[in-house]
């Protein structure tokens, strides 16, 4: 199966002092490049998915712009929909520095055509929606459900075909499943620093 690779690059970074989080410098490197760096073996068609297209133009990949007025990554996640030529597309945050190539691959391994999302479940019930695959069949349900200004990403879950993969089939890849860790706070930051420093990431 041929799968896109999106990026949502949307957000505000509200907690981060309204800076773009996809332009972090963590070890000389950004967020985004770090992302790309990982996505380009794996995927024939890759987006950004973002509120403006102007500060991504010059990385040379297309750029989905939100289609809804609302700040979340379920405007992102459906402009990356909308944009994709596949079937299906792998979903990661712009403020995942650390996503490990060889999780994706197994995620995208249990991909079968029939699913519609595709999504890591942690031991305590909890699914990582923003390291997941969606189907372009998700699309008319995300619609329908930001028109109604219902942000939560599950909330459309309902409507479709899931095949949870639990995080222990994951961990060879991933052992700390630092694809997981997100730059959400300043303290954030300070500890992916560390953890590049010291993991040599």
């Amino acid at each position: 199966m041929n799968i896109a690779g999106i990026i949502l690059a949307g957000g505000l970074g509200t907690r981060m002092g309204h800076i773009k989080k996809a332009f972090i410098e963590i070890n000389g490197r950004t967020i985004i490049d770090r992302l790309l760096a990982v996505y380009g073996p794996l995927f024939p068609e890759i987006i950004i998915a973002a509120r403006e297209a102007d500060d991504f133009r010059d990385l040379g990949y297309p750029v989905a712009v939100d289609k809804f007025d609302a700040r979340s990554s379920l405007t992102g996640i459906h402009a990356g929909l909308d944009a994709m030529q596949t079937s299906h597309g792998f979903f990661s945050a712009c403020d995942a520095p650390f996503l490990q190539r060889g999780l994706v691959e197994t995620l995208l391994s249990e991909v079968e055509p029939d699913f519609d999302i595709i999504i890591p479940l942690k031991e305590d019930g909890y699914r990582e929606p923003l390291c997941a695959v969606y189907s372009k069949r998700c699309l008319e349900f995300i619609t329908a459900q930001l028109e109604q200004k219902d942000y939560k990403i599950i909330s459309f879950f309902k409507h479709l075909k899931i095949k949870e993969v639990p995080v222990s089939q994951l961990k060879n890849h991933d052992p700390n499943f630092l694809s997981f860790f997100n730059i959400n706070h300043p303290e954030d930051l300070t500890e992916a620093k560390r953890l590049a420093t010291e993991k040599n990431l």
